[in-house]
């Protein structure tokens, strides 16, 4: 009588506890078993569908913001510049109602310094008494177009008389100064400059409209250009940096 093995249920069996186990299902592709090696190609292909490798980094987002919002402020600009030279006397109307809300509200802010903010008296008399002519001059800038235009010409050359004085003064008493010809120049033409604007308001203004709208027109065209130039930068910082 011959003794044979004692072995258990065969696999797949009625009897097997893990029936399916080792069995691959149909219609799955083939690939690499536990203990299989992965190759350079396999490592490539899990890199490229990991979806952590697909964040971008701080400098690459950063460049690629660079160049959008400097490209926007140049069309902006253009379109802003042209605007000013086609429609010069609404422009100056639009400038106009810009400057007496902003005399009223720098008006309604001294009024509230002067009231809780300075501690000593004579702080409070200047910012009350600055703030209130503040918001006088930004109401008549709504009397009227030409009331507006008038307050923002003399305001401009007031603060050309101040400024030309003040550097013309401030680079005489410097000897060491560097640039100092170039700031007595300077000075003198921003003090004449005031005059003039004081002396003809309205005609001083309308040339200026148009020396800002042929400005932003220039500064519109480099900032394109410059926005087009930092995008083709842009592609050669990696994606992850």
């Amino acid at each position: 009588m011959t003794d044979h093995p004692i072995s258990g249920p065969a696999q797949g069996s009625p009897y097997d506890p893990n029936p399916g186990a080792g069995q691959v299902p149909p219609g799955t592709p083939p690939g690499p078993g536990p203990g299989a090696v992965r190759t350079d190609k396999d490592r490539d292909r899990a890199e490229h569908h990991d979806p952590e490798e697909q964040f971008e980094g701080p400098l690459h987002m950063l460049s690629q913001a660079a160049w959008q919002v400097v490209l926007l402020t140049g069309v902006a600009s253009l379109i802003l510049g042209i605007l000013v030279l086609v429609w010069p006397d609404a422009t100056l109307v639009a400038v106009g109602v810009l400057f007496g809300l902003y005399l009223l509200v720098s008006g309604v802010f001294q009024l509230v310094s002067a009231f809780g903010t300075h501690k000593r008296t004579s702080l409070r008399v200047l910012a009350f008494v600055s703030g209130g002519l503040s918001i006088l001059l930004g109401l008549l800038c709504f009397r009227g177009p030409m009331q507006s235009i008038l307050l923002l010409a003399l305001w401009i050359g007031i603060g050309w008389l101040i400024r030309g004085v003040t550097q013309t003064m401030a680079a005489i008493s410097d000897k060491g100064m560097p640039a100092r010809g170039w700031h007595v120049f300077l000075g003198i033409v921003t003090f004449v400059a005031g005059i003039v604007l004081i002396d003809s308001p309205f005609e001083s203004v309308a040339v200026l409209t148009l020396v800002g709208g042929w400005w932003l027109i220039v500064v519109g065209i480099v900032e394109i250009i410059t926005g087009i130039r930092i995008k083709g930068r842009a592609k050669d910082i990696p994606r992850t940096v």
